[in-house]
């Protein structure tokens, strides 16, 4: 970026304040730049308008057109009345510049653009762009865009909205920011199927100006949104992503998100394993998690996880109570719940006997309880049904946090019988009380996700009760929802992105990358480098125990792969021997005839401790089962650099591997408390290191509280010091 994009950039973020935000969101007229009867994108923002129930007015704006849809046009914004709050800017490419003018000469301070062929376009595209935002700017004019199809604020009843509104549109507490554009319809649609109100809806574009951090800003300062969903493409400032974040834990606003797409990784770091067991995917779930934001795989999972947060249904814990009319249905939530560590503890003996007295006889008290379909098959004469008995007691149970209910069944037309009509209306009404006032949360769950349609829509709506659709997405919905409640108070910002990686970066001979780690206190296998046979068999003799034979040459990274390691070898005559097969194999390779010498060590465990620079994210800490086990398994851990030793203990507990590492089938147990702090000055090291694309210890070996890297990989830019590097180092610097 050039000194002048920068100061265009600077100049443009002061522009875009909470206070600009709100006014913009909820603009109260809005004009159409390039509105006609046939574009299609006009039509559209004219039908969402009236979908939201906007009543300001819709001001054509079109060089060639006296009237459209009924409305009188003007040629262009500079011929407005008054300015509009907002200018929706339907005219193509090339025009866009010129609008921008009009709307700073006729006071309009916001504007949607919708045309593309800007950033995304290539290099032309980008200069544009650039030149866009800084004539924005340099008028005052904030900008949602380009590239994008606007917003729908059902608070403000506002929809300078390009696409089609499903109907009926419900108001509610989930705010919706994405970085795609048609995808909003496809959310909106099942927001719609089962009654999930929304309250602002935003289609980001380039972002060339509001961007998703500042979208979440938005959605925080928001008092209608209660809950945020984001569909991500890229997390293009990950500092202001992360600050915002925050901001929103602060809040106490969830953040839900649907990530597609992943960065490229670098090729420097494929050299360690931890580049691939981290991968790409791998990182932006570890950002995510970090930040405390639940990541989803699907939009179904997005908007129902919203429903559960955003209607204040939060568990309180992991002790939940279900209640259902169906044994299959108790066999399904019980797998489903068990799998993702939620619990279903027995009722107490009062809630038992309680409960037992309102079942039919062949019915069992239990939690999970099915009530039966006794009565389903027998006609209604009381407002209350078994299943709403066993409501009212177990909201009272002690040794619950929530209830899962399955009792609400509302057909899509209201019963002709008035009787009937009236004993489903009474006993909706009941059991919204009953939630209301129940001491712990109640969870409306459909069993299957059917839509929400007609009188059953009205009936709920009616009465506040908002049902969650399908025993997996539900069940699921709750895991998400108890992550984030575990999350809270923990999120940490991320660092900025990482600059370009420098093109000097190369890996260094394993003496070097030792001697790296023994500086920074790390603890490291004793070893020596040998130039020949004799001078191994002397060191072998020193460290007295059975030794190791790897090459020491920065330009073989996988030694093994060439026959350059030799391993367990005692006695002068098995080192000598040993460090002419390694010399051999590594014949033709630079630094070839150097071969580190180290001391065996044996038990233990072998951990894998290794950093990668990842371009979207920076350093990542990737922590694991060692040695062969780490591709094999696949069993590893990830996080964002910083990490100190309590964030590596996390990481330490989260593996599948950890009771090896706690001592399985009697083996010693590894001192985690030790092997955390070895690991996080591993980080720290790395994170520090100047060019740094991978630092990997692997094996890093443990045994009780003796922990000792015996394998080291370093690939950064070369060393910079007053020692003259050795044949099978790399080159000084500076």
């Amino acid at each position: 970026m050039t000194a002048a994009s920068a100061d265009v950039r600077v100049a443009a973020r002061q522009l875009i304040t909470p206070e600009r935000l709100a006014g913009f969101f909820a603009p109260r007229s809005v004009a159409l730049v390039g509105a006609s009867e046939t574009s299609g994108w006009a039509r559209f923002i004219v039908a969402a308008s009236s979908a939201v129930g906007f009543t300001g007015p819709l001001l054509p704006v079109h060089p060639k057109h006296a009237r459209v849809f009924g409305r009188p046009a003007v040629p262009t914004l500079r011929d407005l009345a008054e300015p509009a709050d907002l200018a929706f800017i339907l005219a193509p490419t090339q025009a866009v510049a010129t609008v921008i003018d009009d709307a700073a000469a006729a006071g309009v301070r916001n504007v949607v653009v919708l045309a593309s062929g800007f950033r995304e376009a290539g290099a032309g595209g980008v200069a544009l762009e650039e030149s866009l935002v800084a004539a924005a700017a340099r008028h005052g004019i904030v900008l949602l865009g380009p590239n994008c199809l606007g917003f729908l604020n059902t608070a403000a009843k506002a929809a300078p909205y390009a696409l089609t509104v499903p109907l009926p549109l419900t108001a509610g507490p989930v705010g919706i920011a994405l970085q795609s554009g048609a995808l909003a319809s496809v959310l909106l649609a099942f927001a719609r199927a089962h009654a999930i109100g929304v309250s602002t809806v935003a289609s980001l574009g380039n972002e060339a100006m509001i961007t998703t951090a500042d979208m979440l800003d938005y959605l925080v300062a928001d008092e209608q949104t209660k809950v945020i969903c984001m569909f991500l493409e890229e997390i293009g400032d990950p500092a202001a992503f992360s600050a915002a974040a925050l901001r929103a834990d602060q809040a106490g606003k969830p953040i839900i998100a649907l990530k597609a797409g992943s960065s490229q990784a670098g090729q420097q770091a494929a050299l360690a394993h931890t580049g691939a067991v981290a991968g790409d995917d791998a990182v932006v779930d570890a950002a995510l998690r970090q930040l405390n934001i639940i990541r989803v795989d699907g939009v179904e999972e997005l908007l129902t996880t919203a429903a559960l947060l955003g209607y204040d249904r939060l568990p309180a814990g992991r002790r939940m109570g279900v209640l259902t009319a169906s044994g299959g249905a108790c066999d399904i939530i019980a797998d489903r719940a068990s799998a993702l560590g939620i619990e279903i503890p027995p009722f107490s003996a009062e809630t038992t006997s309680a409960i037992a007295a309102e079942l039919p006889s062949f019915a069992t008290a239990r939690n999970p309880l099915d009530v039966t379909g006794y009565v389903l098959a027998n006609a209604r004469t009381t407002t209350l049904t078994a299943i709403d008995h066993a409501l009212d007691v177990a909201v009272e149970e002690p040794g619950l946090d929530f209830v899962l209910f399955t009792g609400i069944t509302i057909p899509d037309a209201r019963p002709p019988d008035e009787a009937a009509a009236g004993l489903l209306e009474a006993r909706v009404d009941w059991i919204a009380q009953r939630m209301a006032s129940a001491p712990i949360p109640v969870i409306p769950l459909a069993p299957t996700c059917v839509d929400v349609t007609g009188y059953a829509r009205q009936l709920l709506g009616k009465h506040d009760i908002q049902l969650l659709g399908g025993i997996e997405l539900g069940v699921r919905a709750i895991h998400n929802a108890l992550r984030w409640r575990d999350g809270r108070g923990q999120v940490r910002p991320l660092p900025p992105r990482p600059p370009a990686p420098p093109g000097a970066a190369a890996a260094w001979s394993e003496a070097a990358a030792r001697d790296l780690l023994t500086a920074a206190g790390i603890p490291v296998v004793p070893g020596r480098v040998a130039r020949s046979a004799d001078e191994a068999a002397q060191i072998a003799r020193e460290l007295g125990t059975a030794v190791a034979l790897k090459i020491n040459s920065a330009h073989i990274t996988h030694k093994s792969d060439i026959g350059g390691v030799a391993l367990n070898l005692s006695g002068d005559a098995a080192v000598r021997a040993g460090y002419q097969r390694v010399v051999a194999a590594a014949a033709g390779h630079r630094g070839g005839n150097e071969v580190l010498v180290t001391s065996m060590r044996t038990g233990g465990i072998e951990v894998l401790a290794g950093v990668t620079m990842d371009a979207g994210f920076g350093p990542v800490l990737a922590v694991g089962l060692g040695g062969i086990w780490v591709e094999l398994l696949g069993d590893t851990c990830v996080r964002v650099l910083p990490a100190g030793p309590a964030d590596v203990a996390g990481m330490l507990a989260e593996l599948r591997a950890l009771p090896v590492l706690q001592g399985a089938r009697g083996a010693p147990a590894a001192d985690l408390d030790t092997l955390a702090r070895v690991i996080a000055a591993i980080g720290e090291l790395a994170g520090s290191l100047h060019g740094m694309q991978a630092v990997e210890v692997n094996p890093l070996w443990v045994s009780g509280d003796q922990v000792a890297a015996l394998d080291v990989l370093v690939v950064a830019e070369p060393r910079s010091d007053t020692r003259a590097a050795g044949p099978g180092e790399p080159a000084l610097s500076g």
